[in-house]
């Protein structure tokens, strides 16, 4: 996986773990949830990105 790539993913990832922590701290669910699908998506995107380094060797 390219480092550009693993960084985009993680930033997800922490940009969806803060939007969910202002939405559960403000009352704000649909922050809240943008957050979560945020991180998600963070989350398989690395993944694909894990099974396609495996694949490619």
């Amino acid at each position: 996986m390219g480092i550009a790539k693993k960084t985009r993913n993680i930033g997800h990832i922490v940009e969806g773990k803060a939007k969910e922590t202002t939405g559960r701290a403000l009352g704000n669910k649909s922050l809240q949830r943008r957050g979560k699908a945020e991180q998600a998506m963070g989350k398989v995107r690395q993944a694909v990105e894990k099974g396609r380094e495996t694949f490619k060797h």
